[in-house]
């Protein structure tokens, strides 16, 4: 039985690359060429499977022909099938045109690598198209790390890595409120601008938002600034009072008081604790 599937599997790379002598293999013969991967129990292939990183790859004319399971698991799709063989991100217009992306596309997939920072995850799209019965989240806003595979000359896939930066999930109001603190952090904390943004009321947007995160909007803004304190704080080139400042506050001020409630430690204490 091994020696059937090393057989296999040897066959389908052989396939691969005399394709790729003559041409990019087409989007069906790379999706056998993943699976045999997968099915054998291939160790370098193994990783993808469990990095926890969103990672997909294309054949040379869009289509998908694989996707790791944190890919699946962040979209909370159960078949790979609704996705592989059928999604063409060079055909999804909501991605190339509605988002504005086309460029970004069609460089990866001529020449050269390409980062698409905060790249917004069409997550409704799926959702439209029956890929997806309801949305897993309501926004995620990611970096996508895209680069293409060449032989002799011939682009054989493209790969893309996600490094997700934001998930907002539960009700839309709420997502939309965390979304505009996590934009305005450096600014004072608005109960009004917040609540203008989300379009409800400052007294139902307090209720819904301790609801369904267990704390107020203030103390959520608080969270966030402290978040990026410690990000600071990581970096030895910084005094505790210069990343602080970088913060817009001030180490021997009441925010210093708020960090250590926030994180059990003060700030001299968190940076003895990154060593």
């Amino acid at each position: 039985m091994k020696k059937n599937r090393a057989g296999a599997q040897a066959k389908t790379r052989a396939l691969v690359l005399k394709k790729a002598g003559a041409g990019s293999p087409d989007f069906s013969t790379l999706i056998k060429y993943f699976d045999v991967l997968k099915d054998n129990s291939e160790p370098s292939f193994q990783v993808l499977d469990f990095l926890p990183i969103p990672i997909e790859i294309f054949a040379a004319d869009g289509t998908m022909v694989y996707t790791n399971q944190s890919s699946l698991d962040m979209l909370n799709c159960k078949d790979r099938n609704l996705l592989i063989g059928k999604y063409n991100c060079l055909k999804d217009k909501v991605c190339m045109d509605d988002l504005g992306y086309r460029e970004e596309f069609e460089r990866a997939f001529s020449h050269e690598k390409v980062i698409m920072r905060d790249f917004p995850a069409p997550i409704q799209d799926l959702v439209d198209r029956g890929v997806l019965k309801e949305k897993p989240f309501e926004k995620a806003t990611m970096d996508l790390y895209t680069f293409p595979v060449w032989k002799d000359n011939k682009l054989i896939f493209v790969v893309s890595v996600a490094v997700v930066k934001s998930l907002y999930l539960g009700r839309s109001d709420v997502a939309m409120a965390k979304e505009y603190i996590d934009t305005n952090w450096q600014k004072k904390y608005d109960a009004e601008a917040v609540a203008r943004h989300v379009n409800i009321g400052v007294t139902l947007l307090y209720k819904l938002f301790k609801e369904h995160t267990g704390m107020t909007p203030g103390d959520y803004h608080k969270r966030v600034i402290v978040e990026h304190i410690k990000e600071k704080l990581a970096d030895e080139n910084l005094t505790i009072k210069e990343a602080f400042a970088v913060c817009n506050e001030d180490s021997r001020g009441w925010f210093s008081k708020v960090f250590k409630k926030t994180t059990g430690m003060s700030p001299l204490a968190y940076r003895d604790s990154l060593k």
